[in-house]
């Protein structure tokens, strides 16, 4: 048996397929969809480049559950050449999916394997019988259910020389967001002390920040690392600093006696500048507003992706200024801009 040579995963998530991509738009304006697709194919493609041995998709496949069945054709038919050519694909449904991939039947092939139910499916690789065990998101309670359904995929019946948990959930200690908030407690929030200490790597998505969590909140070591892969594009502002990308996994069995060397290699993707601006235009006419937006947008990079945080109350003039076709005037092409209204929003929460 050859164990000398790695088994290479590539591992991605939360690719959110179908994000600001209607196909009969009322308004023509630059859209984020391709984007979301261009970074699919260069992830997929990769697996090409990398000679991976198999893919992971951690969830979240698409960005909502339904939608016209044009869009899942253009998800399957890149996965569906990469099994053509005898690599194993894995597949999680996701939070947006429903826990179910829409239009299943687009995605049939010997080499497609979609955790639809708590199941495990075994891979010789090399000489190496790698088992992937996994199932669809859940919704609600995974905390104390965790410990049971993953128990309910099997694999721990099954002989295996690497064990991976496929899933799409929130861990304790991962963190989200500009200011760094960090998931503690909660039905939605798996507690670290129940890992199971017979695998090697949880692969997770829903977590849109990449980040491989090693130990629990007191600092002690996990007993197998969890990696989110975070997703391949920045879709809210709360992800503006973020980068973006996907895994590449090798599993190294030359040390049969180490059943935790595994190593991980992030592979980033091209992400828009996010801007966010803020201002007070209570006191500011509407040609005033109007020179502040032209001036602001001429100091950013063209191709950037604006949100503008109004702040004070305005009056129907200065509401002319910020509505999305003014902006759009306003705006060079290649930008997405948009205007929020914090005090009326905050108002309309209440």
């Amino acid at each position: 048996m050859n164990h000398r040579q790695p088994i290479r995963i590539l591992f991605l998530a939360d690719t959110h397929l179908g994000f600001d991509l209607p196909f009969r738009p009322r308004i023509q304006r630059r859209r984020r969809g391709p984007e979301f697709f261009d970074n699919y194919h260069k992830a997929i493609d990769a697996a090409h480049r990398c000679k991976t041995d198999l893919l992971v998709h951690g969830g979240d496949l698409f960005y909502r559950s339904k939608f016209p069945i044009k869009l899942a054709r253009m998800a399957s038919e890149p996965l569906l050449r990469l099994a053509d050519e005898g690599i194993p694909i894995f597949i999680v449904p996701g939070n947006h999916e429903r826990s179910v991939i829409p239009f299943g039947h687009l995605f049939s092939h010997p080499n497609i394997f979609i955790f639809d139910r708590p199941r495990t499916f075994v891979q010789n690789i090399r000489g190496t019988r790698l088992v992937l065990a996994g199932y669809p998101f859940v919704r609600q309670h995974i905390r104390p259910n965790f410990k049971s359904l993953t128990r309910q995929t099997g694999y721990t019946e099954i002989d295996a020389d690497i064990r991976l948990l496929c899933i799409h959930q929130c861990f304790e200690g991962a963190g989200v967001g500009p200011k760094g908030y960090t998931f503690r407690y909660g039905a939605d929030v798996i507690k670290a002390a129940d890992l199971p200490r017979n695998l090697n790597a949880v692969l997770t998505g829903h977590i849109h920040r990449h980040q491989i969590l090693t130990a629990d909140l007191n600092g002690k070591p996990l007993p197998a690392p969890v990696l989110y892969p975070g997703s391949i594009e920045r879709t809210s502002f709360a992800e503006r600093h973020e980068r973006k990308g996907y895994l590449i996994l090798e599993l190294d069995r030359s040390r049969p006696e180490n059943r935790h060397d595994i190593r991980w290699t992030f592979e980033q993707l091209p992400a828009r500048p996010m801007i966010q601006l803020g201002l007070d235009a209570a006191a500011m006419t509407a040609e005033e507003l109007g020179n502040w937006v032209e001036r602001s947008v001429q100091e950013i990079t063209p191709d950037s992706i604006v949100k503008m945080m109004v702040h004070g109350r305005i009056g129907a003039k200065q509401r002319e200024m910020l509505r999305a076709a003014s902006l759009r005037r306003m705006a060079p092409e290649t930008m997405n801009i948009e205007a929020v209204l914090v005090e009326e929003r905050r108002a309309g929460h209440q």
